[in-house]
């Protein structure tokens, strides 16, 4: 595997220096002669010109007479309509969140939901009958016999019954025309029993998730309690604590749509399916390269990685620097000082940035991750936006006027991972398969099955299991559980990887084909300090064994408030979309020509098959009662 990922990654370095010239020359054609279909050339577009905006927040609870606060009601459409996201591009057709198709953005509205106050949604699909981005039919996918675009809200890192989880075969189209075989009638109830944290929402329509999420289906959500105001003190209000919805895409010159390639990699197998989407304009909250004004002060960004395949590895100018206070959904113990961090698809991180230190009066956020990652590490670091510092003459000692803090114990109460709480341990192995001798993936399996393969995860409500991934492709996959929380203890490379690959390709046992013994001697991969906590996503390393505690019980209760073993049940999957935009359909035909079939590819979301099913059943002492 070696060999290959060395000739994948030669072939991409030399396809990648004559994309990049032709890029050139088709944004200046297009740009001249005002049509085409070629690409934007994402540097004409000017950086730092927008104001970043902070999406509309909707309150998820209620508030009774006597300030009592009681359960909340929200009704949220999916609306084909237009968003802005350059001062210098026309107004871009989407498919957004909203109240109202007037008051639908990209990223759509901010959920504030309050700990232990049921959130009750009814989501609402206005969409229209075919969608303006390519839908492959070729992949098992949601299947409308009326027509209309299929969607289902997953509120990720919720803790809801699988009714209410969004199923991927629960999709409805506009008018509850037609409904997927787990439909269930609305409202979404989100009980919000978990602890506080940040969670999001998007698109989880089988075989669709990539495509409604580039069009825009996605929005944060956020669980508070009134525990974190006094004894945290973190930097609190709306101009203070601000979500950051990161993501990429491209622009058509002509007209500035999303464009996204409609040809696939293998195009006798799916016409339209490719293994990945990196766009080429970085987007925060909905606009390019933003800015943000901010005072010298300590201010808490909860940052979310929306994109399709793109992994950021941020950091900041101006000697800036991060402090973690939670990732993903849950709090860390103990604030984690970092000067830069890896952020896979649909992880997030939660942090304290003190401007007070900045060493000038800008600073900006930049990026310097491969893409694909993991992939060659001499790569150009790019922008993501900029902080405009106020400049009022005192120093950062004078600046005794904030009172906010990081404290030095954030959340110690959750329990500590201990792999002594095991019932039992599953081996996840990550499979691509290809056709005809060449690299081109045509479906990605977990454990060598198909999502509509027999339920072979059938975890005990209430218990612990340590889950062994074993990661067979050249990538890195963020893996998700729904309903779950896990931590990671360990991740070790295999050694003789082709020989045990070869092996599980052929057997798909893992004990069978000796893993025990190619981990020996193998170079363990410590996770960093502010991934040692709780999460609901973790990036697996490829060529490696990823051993994660998984819980299948509340953090902070010892049962869920609601029956886990009814109703469709829950999945587990990769979670990175998998479609690459080539800039053109000229340049796809030069893609051909050199032959890309060694480029390092993703290959890690629900779409192509990357999803299994997941049942809960009662513990063996609920049966005996």
């Amino acid at each position: 595997m070696g060999e290959r990922r060395s000739r994948r990654a030669c072939v991409f370095a030399v396809a990648a220096l004559v994309l990049h010239a032709v890029a050139l020359g088709r944004g200046e054609e297009s740009r001249s002669s005002g049509g085409g279909g070629g690409l934007l050339d994402a540097r004409r577009l000017e950086k730092f010109v927008d104001e970043l905006p902070d999406m509309p927040r909707l309150r998820g609870y209620g508030v009774a007479e006597g300030g009592r606060i009681v359960a909340g009601n929200l009704t949220i459409g999916m609306y084909d309509t237009t968003w802005k996201f350059h001062r210098d591009l026309p107004h871009t057709r989407v498919f957004a969140y909203g109240t109202s198709k007037e008051a639908a953005t990209v990223p759509g509205p901010t959920i504030e939901a309050m700990q232990g106050v049921p959130t009750y949604v009814t989501w609402t699909n206005h969409l229209p009958a075919r969608h303006f981005l390519p839908w492959d039919r070729t992949l098992a996918a949601a299947s409308p016999g009326t027509g209309g675009v299929p969607t289902v809200v997953h509120l990720h890192g919720g803790v809801q019954h699988s009714t209410s989880d969004g199923h991927s075969l629960a999709w409805f189209t506009a008018g509850l025309a037609s409904t997927g075989p787990h439909f269930s009638p609305p409202p979404y109830a989100y009980p919000n029993r978990q602890p506080p944290g940040n969670l999001w929402y998007h698109d989880h329509a089988m075989g669709l998730t990539r495509v409604n999420i580039l069009a825009g289906l996605a929005g944060a959500y956020r669980v508070s309690s009134p525990a974190e105001e006094g004894p945290l003190n973190l930097p609190s209000g709306a101009a203070l604590d601000r979500n950051l919805v990161l993501f990429d895409r491209d622009f058509r010159a002509s007209d500035g749509s999303l464009f996204m390639n409609a040809t696939g990699n293998n195009p006798d197998v799916h016409p339209q399916w490719q293994p990945e989407y990196f766009g080429g304009v970085v987007c925060v909250n909905g606009k390019a390269w933003p800015f943000l004004r901010v005072a010298r002060r300590r201010y808490r960004f909860r940052i979310l990685n929306a994109s399709n395949a793109r992994f950021f590895r941020l950091a900041l100018s101006a000697g800036l620097r991060f402090v973690h206070v939670a990732s993903d959904s849950v709090y860390l113990p103990a604030p984690v000082d970092t000067a830069r961090f890896l952020l896979a698809p649909s992880e997030i991180a939660d942090v304290v940035v003190d401007f007070a230190s900045a060493t000038s009066d800008t600073a900006v956020l930049t990026d310097d991750a491969p893409a694909p990652y993991p992939g060659d590490n001499n790569v150009e670091t790019i922008a993501v936006m900029k902080f405009v510092i106020e400049a009022d003459g005192r120093s950062s000692s004078e600046h005794d006027d904030d009172p906010s803090r990081v404290p030095a114990r954030l959340m110690p109460q959750y329990p500590r991972p201990d792999p002594k709480e095991a019932s039992l341990t599953r081996r996840i192995t990550m499979y691509e398969y290809t056709k005809n001798g060449t690299d081109e993936p045509t479906h990605l399996y977990l454990n060598a099955r198909a999502y509509t393969d027999p339920v072979t995860e059938t975890p005990a409500e209430g218990s612990t299991e340590l889950w062994d991934v074993i990661n067979l492709t050249d990538d890195n996959h963020p893996l998700h559980v729904h309903l779950a929380v896990f931590a990671v203890l360990e991740q070790r490379s295999l050694r003789g990887l082709d020989k045990f690959k070869d092996c599980m390709v052929r057997r798909n046992d893992a004990g069978a084909c000796g893993v025990e013994r190619h981990l020996a001697g193998g170079r363990r991969h410590d996770a960093p300090r502010q991934e040692r906590g709780w999460k609901n996503v973790f990036k697996v390393r490829p060529g490696a064994v990823t051993r994660l505690l998984v819980r299948f019980k509340p953090l902070a209760e010892s049962r869920f408030d609601f029956d886990v073993t009814t109703g469709p049940g829950y999945v587990y999957h990769c979670h990175v979309s998998v479609l690459p935009a080539p800039t053109s359909s000229l340049l796809w035909d030069l893609v051909l020509l050199i032959n890309l079939r060694f480029m390092p590819q993703i290959l890690d979301h629900e779409d192509n098959e990357m999803m299994r099913p997941m049942k809960i059943v009662r513990s063996s002492i609920d049966k005996m009662q």
